[in-house]
């Protein structure tokens, strides 16, 4: 076999499920990740369509069954907390809708797949790339430690601002398109009783002020919910590594609101995974320069708030590792035959996230608002043959090959 020895950065979803297919196939993978250990925080992820057989294939289910998120459905509420229209996954399927039936904490789906794969793959944590040349023959990564290491192949699944993308194949502007937004999510206490539903509080565009939404998504835990809000703006100046700047944006774009929206920002100093980003796509021509392939995010990140992201990632990885096995390590071949089997996937995607937009979630008026929850509130009573699964369709776009007939361990 060609090309055994491979480097991946990124140890998040994509990435250890690739080096988990790799392995079994008889490749010698590599992860590197600039974390120091497997991440943590992140919102709810949902498995769909494909990607659950990815990952039944992986072995997974009854991991990713025990650490569901207990969700079971959306609910809009009002000021005083009342429900006034819901989606429950019972309307579109388990693979469709605002939740699916596999919804596991991002960090959860991530140790998951870091217990499946230590004791096979190489990790290097608390390190990253600084450096790549590319030969013939082989790719010589510099990383930040100062160690060198040469390795056959390099896989960038390193997300949305990927350091691969970036050194391989130009700066982030080619690639990275705005939606429009912010999202912020970190781990809150809560004394709402959310029944296993998402809760979202939405306030449309008034005063000057554009319209928004607060969320609050089920956790395992007693008392424990993801706080989310979602912020339509122009482009903010602020410096990424900035975390109590960050803070400070959401403080006073949601302050002197209703519902539980003072509780969830009370709790904003002293969260330990607070996150907070643009709402970007990743749009790349071609996932692979010479001996260098992308893969999930840092190829064809749909939206954060898609929904379809880890399907895209878990089937991603799943079919990279499968060329490359069934290529014989032949890099040409199997990279080009990888684009090709998920490209309708990743354009559906990216075209069903740019076409739902903020899904209601950033009304200009109140009359778009209503307009949201009156159509909402009409979804249960239609028949299921009108009831958009555009979700599910689109998750289920690749036919999966079983490469497992390769396999060498």
């Amino acid at each position: 076999m060609n090309n055994r020895s491979i480097l991946i950065s990124g140890a998040g979803i994509a990435g250890p499920t690739l080096a988990y297919w790799l392995h079994r196939y008889g490749f010698h993978p590599t992860v590197v990740e600039r974390a120091p250990g497997p991440r943590t925080g992140g919102h709810a992820v949902d498995i769909r369509g494909t990607a659950r057989e990815v990952a039944e294939r992986t072995g997974i289910i009854p991991q990713v069954k025990a650490a569901h998120t207990g969700a079971r459905g959306m609910a809009f509420v009002d000021r005083e907390n009342k429900r006034v229209a819901t989606l429950s996954t019972e309307v579109f399927g388990d693979s469709g809708g605002p939740i699916a039936e596999y919804a596991i904490r991002r960090t959860d789906l991530a140790r998951i797949l870091h217990d499946t794969t230590r004791d096979d793959v190489e990790y290097l944590f608390d390190d990253s790339i600084t450096a790549v040349d590319q030969d013939e023959d082989g790719v010589n990564v510099t990383f930040e430690t100062g160690e060198s290491r040469r390795f056959d192949l390099l896989v960038g699944a390193d997300g949305v601002r990927s350091t691969v993308r970036r050194l391989v194949f130009g700066p982030d502007e080619r690639y990275l398109h705005d939606l429009g937004c912010y999202l912020s999510l970190y781990s809150a206490t809560t004394s709402v009783d959310h029944d296993g539903w998402q809760l979202m509080y939405t306030m449309p565009a008034r005063d000057g002020k554009p319209g928004r939404t607060a969320g609050l998504y089920p956790q395992p835990e007693p008392g424990k919910a993801l706080a989310a809000f979602f912020l339509r703006s122009e482009p903010l100046d602020y410096d990424r590594d900035d975390v109590d700047t960050q803070k400070r944006i959401v403080l006073e774009a949601f302050a002197g609101e209703g519902w539980e929206i003072p509780q969830m920002l009370a709790g904003i100093w002293r969260a330990p995974d607070f996150y907070f980003d643009r709402v970007l796509q990743v749009q790349v021509d071609n996932w692979a320069n010479r001996r260098t392939v992308l893969l999930g995010d840092s190829a064809y990140c749909a939206s954060p708030m898609s929904g379809i992201g880890t399907s895209l990632a878990l089937v991603g990885a799943y079919v990279l590792a499968g060329e490359l096995a069934a290529a014989d390590g032949g890099h040409h071949y199997a990279f080009a035959s990888y684009e090709r089997k998920m490209r309708q996937f990743v354009d559906r995607a990216q075209e069903f996230a740019r076409s739902s937009g903020d899904g209601g979630l950033m009304p200009d008026s109140s009359a778009q608002l209503w307009l949201r929850n009156q159509s909402v509130r009409v979804l249960p009573y239609l028949p299921k043959r009108l009831v958009a699964r555009g979700m599910e369709k689109v998750a289920n776009t690749v036919e999966l090959e079983d490469y497992r007939t390769l396999t060498r361990h």
